[in-house]
């Protein structure tokens, strides 16, 4: 049994908007959630900028104790699920909750409790560590507070990949549906990591750009790339299975058409240089889809802003698709949101769907010019363009790769 499976819900919380519209409406006009950090003091880091969630109220979609029994990637979590449920019209009361799934994904948990918890040994030993240090710290957390909080019964996951986790979760998700295991599932990924820990971390790897100015530090495909900005977030979305979708008369947003994930099997933060894992994830997703590299037209790439990401995910698109390859309208969210981690490939899914929706593709907000092989049509104004089949792109450290398809129902 393989059914098909549709998008009826989504909901976003981002460094550019908490809301679908508020989201979209700024992708359309090319606002940069890329500031200064203002979350604890960085005069001693390098690294300056982050983008930032700094309106985000809790209290819309929890209650105190809830608040309380949540650190901010799982608040975030149930927030976009909440709109994303809302989108679907989802009538709980007439829903069976052992069919209703949850795949929302987180790649690091809570550093802020960490570090506050390590600082309390340190300084005040073992007896002042605070009893739900554990579960208020754990990734797989975002799901189980979803889980929770809606009284969904069903297969309750976690994936875990890095920067794609986003991405697999929605895929995951996908298979469950199309093999039986739910008839709904509620997936996305959740991340929030802005923290001394998560900033000084990734700026030891020389990931993080030290660009100051918010306009060119996150700026994909382009020549004076220099790394990424770390951003942080959530993005849900309702899969249901095309049968219950329609029984119920929900309004179908789009459909899925193809998952591919692969492994580069080549090293532990950089992607393979010929690209070929992720251009493998793509031509699974095309495959299953039953789609040529013609029938294509645009790419959400991973594109994250670092030298080695962008040119090798341009050479794997290539691999993909050879000469069709030209045809592609390829853009990044990431040049405005910066790189949600385990969320951004939510977030991305999300904006394909949106792109099919509305026959619109944003443009790179800050590229200028790119440079030697990387010679695609990277999206540098937003254009009108009728698109029937999108490609969401992720790759996470391990080698982990992920590509959906979204296409028009």
């Amino acid at each position: 049994m393989s059914r098909r499976v549709v998008v009826t819900g989504t909901g976003i919380v981002s460094p550019i908007g908490n809301t679908i519209d508020e989201f979209w409406n700024s992708l359309k006009t090319e606002r940069v959630g890329i500031a200064p950090i203002t979350r604890f003091d960085n005069t001693d880091y390098k690294v300056k900028l982050a983008a930032q969630i700094n309106d985000f109220e809790a209290d819309k979609y929890l209650d105190n104790k809830e608040v309380k029994r949540m650190e901010l990637f799982s608040r975030y979590a149930v927030a976009a699920a909440a709109q994303a449920v809302e989108e679907a019209g989802l009538d709980l009361e007439n829903e069976d909750p052992w069919r209703i799934g949850v795949s929302v994904g987180c790649g690091i948990g809570s550093l802020q409790i960490l570090e506050e918890a390590h600082t309390k040994l340190t300084q005040k030993g073992p007896r002042r560590i605070p009893p739900l240090l554990v579960p208020l710290m754990i990734s797989n957390m975002a799901a189980g507070n979803v889980g929770i909080h809606f009284g969904f019964k069903g297969k309750c996951i976690n994936v875990v990949t890095a920067c794609a986790t986003g991405t697999h979760s929605i895929g995951e998700a996908f298979r469950s549906i199309q093999c039986g295991d739910a008839d709904v599932m509620i997936a996305g990924g959740t991340e929030a990591s802005i923290s001394p820990l998560g900033i000084s971390g990734f700026a030891a790897l020389k990931a993080l750009t030290t660009a100051e100015d918010p306009l060119r530090a996150s700026i994909p495909f382009d020549k004076d790339r220099s790394g990424f900005v770390m951003g942080e977030g959530s993005g849900v979305v309702v899969l249901e299975s095309l049968e219950h979708a329609q029984a119920r008369g929900a309004k179908i947003l789009a459909e899925v058409g193809g998952y591919g994930a692969t492994c580069d099997a080549y090293h532990i933060t950089s992607p393979d240089e010929e690209g070929a894992g992720a251009a493998k994830a793509m031509e699974l997703t095309m495959q299953e889809a039953g789609l040529s590299t013609g029938e294509v037209q645009y790419i959400n790439a991973h594109g994250t802003s670092t030298p080695y990401n962008d040119l090798f995910e341009t050479r794997a698109v290539k691999k993909a698709f050879g000469k069709d390859a030209y045809n592609l309208n390829i853009n990044s969210t990431k040049s405005m949101t910066g790189h949600m981690l385990g969320a951004a490939g939510a977030a991305e899914f999300i904006v394909c769907v949106k792109t099919i929706m509305e026959g619109y593709i944003h443009g790179i907000a800050g590229f200028n010019e790119a440079e030697g092989e990387m010679d695609l049509n990277y999206t540098k104004k937003g254009i009108n363009r009728e698109v029937t089949a999108a490609i969401s792109n992720s790759l996470g450290f391990g080698g982990h790769n992920g590509s959906i398809l979204v296409r028009k129902f």
